[in-house]
């Protein structure tokens, strides 16, 4: 009878564990350092050296592909004949691979007859390191439009250029397609760019600094909201933050790396790369430091407020701020520190700063990837990358807390059960019998 009494705790700890598993969500896994974390989500496709042989990309899709030096790869999309329309790759070079000052890749829209919509392009700069790199192109529909304003299927060509001191090996492409969502019925939406916008640097910020993790790529990129935040990159990381901006706000950003404390003093250019990536993954603009074992900053040009007319602009950085969303930052350390500094990552804090107040989206229903939420915002004060967001949203608590209740149920019948047929058994009675525990009893 004891070692019968003595098994009750012991299921009633097992069931708690089992439920406990059932409705507790999974740790994100991040790469290690400088490993690009591809979107989980991402399908397999192939670039063609012909356009005719182009594999299509459906919209809203993330895909993984692979370029080598010198290659020209085809794919296809499908566009609408009123959505503005982006193309994205992220290139991502090996860890150990050299680069050099041209170095880099070229995205372009064309019409099947290669008449070229838009193209965008991306090199390492004077930071010529290995580090992901993104660039994207784009499809506008305007009134008089001639060229790359009908329905139908388009060509993407992504083009990688490699010096030949440059290391030959494939580079990984990460690729997206994404449309616009249309604007209101009756709006009048301006046509040309912005005269003047606030071009003043921002106050440096006061308040306490806060630790936050960035991710390994943008599918991981942690959330910011306003503030000082530290983290730490080892020689040849990126780490990944996202920042939500919405229409009218605009945004600053710097980064300061740590001094060191391995002794050395030796010169490194380019440093550290600070970028910011837009909405839809395009290029805004990077700044850079250099180091010599002491602290050191950088930050981004002041930026327009996003607005719709920015993408009239002849300039990519302010055209980039056209519309609202989560804006992308990476800081990238380069592996030369490692040299003279050592392998272990150093501290560095990114401030992050969004200016004025919200406006009106100009779109017709739900903005999508192109719109900022009080989610969003909720989001960015708890840190969340975008998988930890939806894992923690209304749907699936909902989902969880279903599942949870369901396996409580199950769990607790078949504990029910057995108690029972133990209890009849040691009773003298058959399992199963009328003399069964009621649930008051059990």
């Amino acid at each position: 009878m004891n070692r019968q009494r003595n098994r009750g705790p012991v299921t009633a700890a097992a069931l708690a564990a089992m439920c406990a598993a059932a409705v507790l969500p999974g740790q994100a896994h991040a790469a290690g350092p400088g490993m690009y974390a591809f979107d989980p989500d991402a399908k397999n496709v192939q670039g063609a050296a012909t356009n005719v042989e182009a594999s299509t990309l459906d919209e809203g899709v993330p895909y993984r592909s692979m370029i080598k030096p010198g290659e020209k790869l085809y794919y296809r999309v499908t566009l609408d004949d009123a959505s503005a329309a982006y193309v994205s790759a992220v290139a991502v070079p090996g860890d150990d691979g050299a680069v050099a000052y041209g170095d880099g890749i070229t995205v372009s829209l064309r019409e099947t007859d290669d008449t070229r919509c838009d193209s965008g392009q991306a090199n390492f700069g004077s930071g010529a390191y290995a580090r992901p790199i993104t660039a994207y192109a784009s499809r506008t529909v305007k009134e008089g439009g001639s060229t790359c304003q009908e329905g139908g299927p388009y060509d993407v060509l992504v083009e990688r250029e490699s010096k030949a001191g440059s290391s030959q090996e494939p580079w990984g492409l990460e690729l997206r397609f994404l449309q616009e969502p249309k604007l209101k019925s009756g709006t009048s939406m301006p046509t040309e760019a912005p005269e003047s916008w606030p071009s003043a640097s921002a106050k440096p910020l006061t308040g306490k600094q806060q630790k936050r993790s960035g991710g390994s790529g943008f599918s991981e990129a942690t959330s910011l909201e306003n503030g000082r935040w530290q983290d730490t990159v080892a020689p040849g990381q990126t780490r990944f933050y996202r920042v939500p901006v919405d229409w009218g706000q605009q945004l600053y950003a710097s980064a300061g790396l740590s001094n060191t404390t391995s002794g050395g003093e030796e010169f490194v250019g380019s440093a550290l790369t600070l970028s910011l990536a837009n909405p839809a993954q395009g290029q805004v603009s990077d700044a850079t430091l250099s180091y010599s074992g002491g602290p050191a900053s950088a930050a981004l040009r002041p930026l327009p407020p996003v607005a719709y007319r920015n993408r009239f602009d002849s300039s990519s950085q302010v055209s980039a701020m056209r519309f609202a969303g989560w804006y992308y930052l990476s800081v990238s350390l380069s592996p030369k520190l490692k040299e003279s500094y050592g392998a272990e990552p150093i501290p560095f804090e990114l401030s992050v700063q969004v200016k004025n107040q919200a406006e009106e989206s100009p779109y017709e229903g739900d903005a999508g990837i192109f719109g900022v939420t009080d989610q969003d915002r909720e989001v960015a004060r708890k840190g969340q990358n975008a998988e930890q967001a939806a894992k923690s949203g209304p749907m699936t608590v909902v989902a969880a807390a279903g599942i949870g209740t369901g396996s409580v149920l199950v769990l607790g019948l078949g504990v029910w059960t057995l108690l029972a047929r133990r209890r009849a058994s040691a009773a003298g009675h058959p399992a199963g019998g009328g003399n069964q525990p009621s649930a008051q009893g059990w």
